[in-house]
């Protein structure tokens, strides 16, 4: 039992109160997960040429700034960082995958977190409230998110397996259920040159949407062709550069529920999540049914 929420902002001057609503929308989902927690954030875009990596270490002493200077001379590149806690979020004109290789060689205390535009993922041990605190979210601004609250099942309590899970730029995923072909499904994809962080099941279904994407997939497709690849019981609830999206498998044993608004889209495990939502009295609210795909896309998503 996990518990996992997610908001996308169709008004877009209500971004700065995205991450406060996030975090009162996690913490609802407390007894549904005690071991960690975690969100990802869509925030301002990095700017052309530019990408953000999020990076965490046990250390909340870790001396980033000096990281990101030899980071900048090693390659020739621009690198600013912000540190929370014990993450910080690079920006960087280095070109991609150079500075995932630098990192994995020359950092390997380190570990990569999240890579994009516009997404930045802060997660960790401890309760949604403790988490949510460590990392300042209710004053995060930003477009749309994801959360989860974990009580783990299949693998072990660590940062490293909390969720969301990023698997390509801008791309990560919450879940709620278990997968039970994610080992044949792990071969698959690292035949076709997926590699993998964690041993834990729901990374393989990261990677496995991000790999359909890649194919040239849209988010809807490439999760309806899970339907067919994923065995299991499971709420996958997803973000992209510029969309969102939730989906239940055929049994659709884990519970969700959907509201929206003219200004925003909100689901939840359950509606006491969504309940302290300005105009949620007057939102549309509803089960998502099984099999059924649900997004919304940001027009003009830089």
């Amino acid at each position: 039992m996990c518990g996992i929420v997610g908001l996308f902002l169709k008004n877009r001057s209500l971004e700065p109160q995205l991450g406060g609503w996030l975090r009162d929308m996690l913490i609802g989902m407390t007894d549904r997960g005690p071991d960690s927690s975690g969100l990802a954030i869509y925030s301002s875009s990095a700017g052309e040429g530019r990408v953000k990596f999020t990076l965490s270490h046990h250390d909340r002493g870790y001396p980033w700034q000096a990281l990101a200077i030899d980071l900048a001379d090693a390659l020739g590149a621009t690198a600013t960082i912000m540190s929370r806690a014990n993450h910080a979020v690079v920006v960087t004109d280095g070109p991609e995958p150079e500075v995932d290789l630098w990192l994995r060689r020359n950092h390997p205390e380190v570990r990569i977190v999240a890579i994009g535009q516009r997404m930045e993922i802060f997660k960790d041990i401890g309760l949604p409230i403790e988490v949510s605190d460590r990392f300042g979210i209710a004053g995060m601004s930003g477009s749309h998110g994801i959360g989860h609250t974990r009580m783990a099942t299949e693998s072990a309590v660590t940062t490293e397996h909390a969720h969301p899970f990023n698997a390509g730029d801008d791309i990560c995923l919450v879940h709620n259920g278990s997968l039970s072909n994610h080992n044949e499904l792990r071969r698959w994809l690292r035949r076709r040159g997926m590699n993998f962080e964690t041993d834990n099941d729901s990374e393989v279904a990261a990677r496995y949407f991000a790999y359909r994407m890649s194919e040239g997939a849209t988010l809807g497709e490439a999760l309806e062709a899970g339907l067919s690849d994923l065995d299991g019981f499971y709420t996958f609830t997803v973000g992209t550069r510029d969309g969102f999206a939730v989906i239940r498998d055929g049994i659709a044993a884990k519970p969700a529920v959907l509201a929206e608004t003219d200004d925003w889209v909100a689901m939840a495990s359950e509606y006491r999540s969504l309940a302290h939502l300005p105009g949620v009295d007057g939102a549309v609210v509803w089960e998502p049914k099984p099999e059924r795909v649900y997004t919304w896309h940001l027009e003009n998503a830089a």
